[in-house]
């Protein structure tokens, strides 16, 4: 395990925790907890009209928008609507088009190199893309887990065939690698990354690994950190695997549980989630207390989007997508093994949902088509 230190100084008590697991765990007590009710002001900024809001309405048959994809990890949509789609194994870049249709190779990025739960993993459009044409991407190495910044079709730039790489040295594992990237609604760039098998790295400020880093597009600290020069933004994580932003710009983070709790947490910069110390809801001041959890088998939680008044998680083992309202209740189970693991779900720009499943991952059973992209419609 090859893991960089951060080169800052570690001052007061402790910062940061969570809890995350492998994407297979033991079976745990199959109950979950309600989200609490939010003021007000951010129930009010949660409403919408987008796929099973708040109303109570569910999602319904899904449009197939591309089948055949080999174990695809990591989803972002360009300005056109269309998305790329990242394959762990393959270390290639799929492009779809937004109404469906066979994909098609963009990208195929060297150094990838896949073991276990690592490869090429999460995938972000910048948010000025229109103009820069910068693409990123989270992937293993041979040494380590990095991030490269590249560009995409049709782009110029400096940063060469081979892209620019903009962070390194996390640490890499067999399991427990992170790898989801996503920018956030102030415009710099999220990463959740694994503990890489080493719980202790969660609680140590000085390691990038169990941690959601924040930083700009160059792979800096981002201004405003917690810790001046530090990309620290949360600690005390297992293995953050989903990010997503309320309509109110609350941040959500997804983790894997070890052997009993999957969390869903509200993330706020220089806050503890816990682990190793904790899993689940701990009622331990140090640390902060997930909003929602499930237990393993139930879930084993991956990628997350908000749509309306709902935040959706896909779940790998629990091979569904689980329904969470932000307005306050409980969350529900839609799907549960009919498209199998479910990896990866994201909004696109026209509100539908994208929902990817994860069967040719060597942990699940794959049926005919798999892997497969679904979409749902907005309301």
């Amino acid at each position: 395990m090859n893991r960089t230190r951060l080169a800052f100084a570690a001052a007061g008590t402790a910062l940061l925790v969570g809890c995350s697991d492998a994407e297979s765990t033991p079976k745990g007590q199959a109950t979950y907890s309600a989200v609490p009710a939010p003021s007000a002001s951010a129930a009010a900024s949660t409403s919408g009209s987008a796929p099973g809001s708040a109303g109570g309405a569910r999602l319904g048959q899904p449009q197939t928008i591309a089948t055949g994809i080999e174990v695809p990890w990591g989803l972002a949509f360009l300005p056109d609507g269309s998305a790329l789609v990242s394959e762990r194994e393959s270390g290639d870049i799929l492009q779809i088009p937004a109404g469906g249709g066979d994909p098609r190779k963009v990208h195929h990025l060297d150094g990838v190199s896949p073991a276990g739960e690592g490869g090429l993993l999460g995938i972000a459009v910048d948010p000025d893309y229109a103009t820069n044409k910068f693409l990123y991407a989270y992937f293993t190495s041979e040494s380590d887990n990095r991030i490269i910044r590249f560009v995409g079709e049709g782009g110029g730039g400096t940063d060469g065939a081979a892209g620019k790489v903009i962070l390194d040295g996390i640490g890499k594992a067999g399991i427990h690698n992170g790898g989801r990237i996503a920018f956030g609604p102030d415009g710099f760039l999220y990463v959740g990354t694994g503990d890489a098998g080493d719980g202790s790295a969660s609680q140590d400020r000085g390691d990038l690994n169990g941690k959601i880093l924040r930083i700009t597009r160059d792979g800096a600290a981002a201004p405003g950190n917690p810790t001046a020069g530090s990309p620290v933004w949360s600690m005390g994580h297992r293995n953050v695997q989903g990010l997503a932003w309320g309509a109110d710009k609350t941040m959500y983070g997804i983790e894997f549980g070890q052997n009993t709790w999957d969390e869903v947490n509200v993330i706020e910069p220089g806050k503890n989630y816990g682990w190793p110390e904790a899993e689940g809801k701990a009622g331990d001041s140090r640390y902060v207390d997930p909003i929602v959890q499930w237990s393993t088998d139930e879930a084993s939680p991956s990628g997350a989007a908000v749509a309306g008044g709902n935040l959706y998680v896909a779940g790998l083992r629990g091979e569904r997508l689980w329904v969470v309202p932000l307005g306050g209740g409980e969350p529900r189970a839609e799907f549960t093994g009919t498209y199998g693991r479910l990896r990866t779900v994201a909004t696109a720009p026209d509100g539908a949902l994208w929902l990817t499943t994860s069967n040719r991952d060597g942990r699940g059973d794959p049926q005919d088509g798999d892997d497969r992209i679904l979409r749902f419609p907005a309301a």
